[in-house]
């Protein structure tokens, strides 16, 4: 059962949504006063832990963003720090007008015009909040151009000012951030990879909202969470039975490489074995058989006939076995689309199937949604941007509104979708999102993806017996991929992460989880 604080780090809004769960607390009847107050007073602490320093900029806007700024200015300058206010607006809502009169009574100093601003070390940004529309021009935006320039921390309330608060689509200009303290509910933009160089390093403050506020509005079905360590370390097939066996513990068939990318059936394999399945079968050309047999002594490696140019013609599988025999099937890492016979011929069992790299281009070409739409099982595809494109191009640019694109895809296409970046979103066909919140750019390297379909696979084989929603597997496999290389980008540098080497972080995750 989680925790109230574990249910609130999972959810995400838009900023409607935002809107209507604080109408729910007011309509309660908790003063908006008391809330500002109470947000500030948390926003100001956490201030002070993060950047101790004795000249703040206060930067405040027309709205409640520029009240909770306002609330912020005065506690830290009760606290003797030298606060000034820069507050270019001749229009205020009421409460921040209250707040701005009174502190411009206790001497704070306040500023119309960037020429006319003192020194400081850190700026806090409270000019806008969420639910932005409107794209920032003239002297505002020349301002926010001023304070990005001015090669001083920026502190963000709720939103860097001027980002969507739903697509992190910047709106004319931004505040860079190097923190955003992202209020009560984690909000959308804040996790789609066009906001995250605004952004900088996001936490949540949490003011105890009601879960039932949040579940009056949002339903018992959130449409989009955050993958948390808690979510996805419930979803490891962790404690295994006493009694178990190998074949209990699933059955992986790798469908893999080509004698000109034998790399990727290697690091597809190592991905994994990581995972803990039981058995593991790996079909690659004849010629790649010795490679593997090398490096994964405890597999069964399937040789198969091979095409002149060293890709797989046919799946030649033990005797009494077939497709239907394995508990998942993985396919496509280093195939080359001359294996298209083969993405046709697993297309058509009814196992689990995750398709990747070169079997999404394959499938490309085959029509790919009506294609979809006929698999009696379950379908993963785990394409990046460039192979989203190639898949859906009917549908809109997946580097506009990531989330969007991804719903859209899996409902389309009736499988659960994958769209790798710096913040992954995983979409099953009722259009629930999962968003991983944490990467590392070590991860842009040749062969990463590959050792994630092969960790994927393994959970997904191993999961078959335990009724556990494909998209939550797929989630956790996500997460622990972008763990291991958080955990290898900290001791050998972002440079340092090769995807081999990443196949040696993967158990160390869960080791120390």
């Amino acid at each position: 059962m989680l925790t109230r604080k574990e249910q609130i780090s999972q959810v995400v809004v838009t900023a409607a949504q935002m809107r209507d769960i604080e109408g729910q607390i007011f309509a309660a009847g908790m003063p908006v006063a008391a809330l500002m107050e109470k947000v500030a007073g948390l926003i100001a602490r956490r201030v002070q832990d993060i950047y101790p320093s004795p000249r703040i900029g206060i930067l405040v806007g027309p709205g409640h963003n520029g009240g909770d700024a306002l609330v912020v200015a005065r506690e830290l300058h009760f606290q003797g720090l030298n606060i000034w206010i820069y507050a270019p607006f001749s229009k205020f809502k009421e409460l921040t007008s209250q707040h701005l009169q009174y502190a411009q009574s206790l001497g704070i100093p306040c500023y119309q015009e960037i020429e006319q601003l003192p020194e400081c070390d850190l700026l806090v940004d409270g000019l806008f909040g969420f639910g932005l529309e409107k794209t920032i021009t003239d002297s505002i935006a020349s301002a926010i151009n001023h304070f990005n320039d001015c090669d001083k921390p920026i502190i963000s309330i709720d939103v860097p000012s001027g980002l969507h608060t739903d697509t992190g689509e910047v709106l004319g200009t931004a505040i860079r951030a190097t923190y955003t303290l992202c209020l009560g509910l984690w909000k959308l933009g804040l996790l789609q990879d066009q906001a995250l160089e605004y952004v900088g390093k996001a936490e949540l403050i949490d003011f105890d909202i009601p879960l039932a506020d949040v579940q009056a509005v949002l339903g018992d079905t959130q449409k989009i969470k955050r993958i948390t360590k808690t979510t996805a370390v419930s979803t490891l097939p962790l404690p295994r039975p006493l009694v178990t066996h190998k074949y209990k513990e699933g059955h992986l068939l790798l469908i893999c490489g080509s004698r000109r990318y034998a790399g990727g059936a290697i690091l597809t394999a190592l991905g994994a074995r990581a995972s803990g399945v039981g058995m593991l079968s790996v079909a690659v050309p004849e010629s790649l058989k010795p490679l593997l047999v090398s490096h994964l002594p405890e597999a069964l490696i399937v040789g198969c006939p091979e095409t002149e140019s060293g890709a797989i013609a046919q799946l030649q599988l033990p005797e009494k076995t077939n497709l239907n025999s394995f508990s998942a099937i993985a396919c496509g890492p280093g195939l080359t689309t001359d294996a298209t016979p083969i993405v046709e011929e697993v297309m058509q069992c009814d196992r689990p199937l995750i398709l990747d790299a070169d079997a999404l281009n394959i499938l490309a070409g085959l029509n790919p949604i009506p294609t979809l739409q006929k698999r009696q099982g379950a379908t993963i595809l785990t394409p990046h941007t460039g192979e989203f494109q190639r898949l859906f191009p009917h549908l809109p640019d997946a580097k506009q509104d990531r989330i969007a694109a991804v719903q859209e895809a899996a409902t389309q296409s009736g499988a659960v979708v994958l769209l790798k970046g710096a913040r992954t979103a995983i979409s099953n066909p009722q259009g629930i999102v999962w968003i991983n919140p944490e990467s590392t750019p070590a991860l842009a390297r040749g062969g990463s993806g590959d050792v994630l379909t092969g960790l994927m696979g393994g959970l997904l084989a191993q999961a078959i017996t335990k009724e556990l929603p494909t998209e939550d597997i797929v989630a956790t496999a996500a997460w622990w991929h972008a763990q291991a290389g958080i955990l290898a980008a900290k001791e050998r540098t972002e440079l340092g992460v090769d995807a081999f080497t990443l196949t040696n972080y993967l158990l160390p995750v869960i080791h120390s989880a």
